[in-house]
């Protein structure tokens, strides 16, 4: 099951296109080169990225992802996950991650 931070960040490359892209995510339609940013599934780390094409394998039916990140390209979604972690830290001087989006 796929859950939507309320905190969704945003690639610059898709902004505009976002909701129609969320829509096809949902739908679990195949949508090219797009990245998303989500909690990550290691408690030693912080994020996962992964390509949306991987919620189509029947493993994520039963798990609860949350998405708090969307990009176009690995590379930007990397930036992204940066950004998202210098202004969690400037935030809170931390780098807990879910504590934050809660």
């Amino acid at each position: 099951m796929i859950v939507w931070s309320k905190k969704l960040y945003l690639g610059e490359t898709i902004k505009k296109s976002s909701n129609r892209i969320i829509r096809k995510i949902e739908r679990r339609k195949i949508v090219r080169d797009i990245f998303c940013i989500t909690f990550a599934s290691n408690p030693d780390n912080l994020f996962d990225i992964m390509n949306v094409s991987e919620f189509k394998f029947p493993y994520y039916d039963t798990r609860e992802i949350t998405i708090i990140g969307l990009c176009k390209g690995k590379e930007e979604a990397q930036n992204l996950a940066k950004d998202m972690l210098e202004e969690i830290y400037q935030n809170t001087g931390e780098f807990k991650v879910r504590d934050y989006f809660i």
